[in-house]
């Protein structure tokens, strides 16, 4: 069986199982993104967890465009890329500015589109540091477009990570 085959048919289970009450609603972790954006686009999700980050902005062509028609609630995790956005790239200025943790999540969250960001404090000083950052709300353009330059020199690194 061929995996759109196999996608239709898992996903005809799912819709079954919801209208007979079994399954309130239904939803993915994922990293293929393509995949994730069919699936929202069909309809087929109620909740979509998935890595969006500075570095990795692929959801905004991928996925982002498909979510108006059926709403899902998107939940990021992340943020940091594995605390990758938090480092010094090669090639960065010796002196230029390092996004903060909590940055990040207010990149992450100053997209429309994501409805949640997880976070992992390591301590009760950073999760108050992520808490008064979120209350301060979306990032300004200006600081929006120095994590998108940011992210863009952490994805340029290419290393692997998880």
């Amino acid at each position: 069986m061929g995996k759109e085959k196999f996608l239709d048919r898992a996903l005809e289970e799912l819709q079954r199982f919801r209208e007979e009450g079994k399954v309130l609603a239904t939803g993915v972790s994922i990293h293929a993104r393509k995949l994730a954006g069919s699936l929202v686009a069909r309809g087929a999700i109620q909740a979509l967890m998935m890595r969006y980050n500075a570095a990795h902005r692929g959801a905004e062509q991928d996925i982002f465009p498909h979510l108006a028609a059926h709403n899902p609630a998107v939940i990021n995790h992340t943020a940091t890329r594995w605390t990758a956005l938090l480092r010094r790239p090669r090639g960065w200025p010796k002196d230029g500015r390092i996004p903060t943790a909590a940055e990040c999540y207010r990149f992450v969250l100053s997209n429309p589109n994501v409805h949640v960001c997880l976070t992992a404090p390591r301590s009760a000083k950073e999760l108050e540091e992520n808490l008064a950052a979120v209350r301060q709300g979306p990032l300004g353009e200006d600081d929006m477009q120095f994590t998108r330059d940011f992210g863009d020199a952490v994805h340029a690194q290419k290393k692997w990570f998880m």
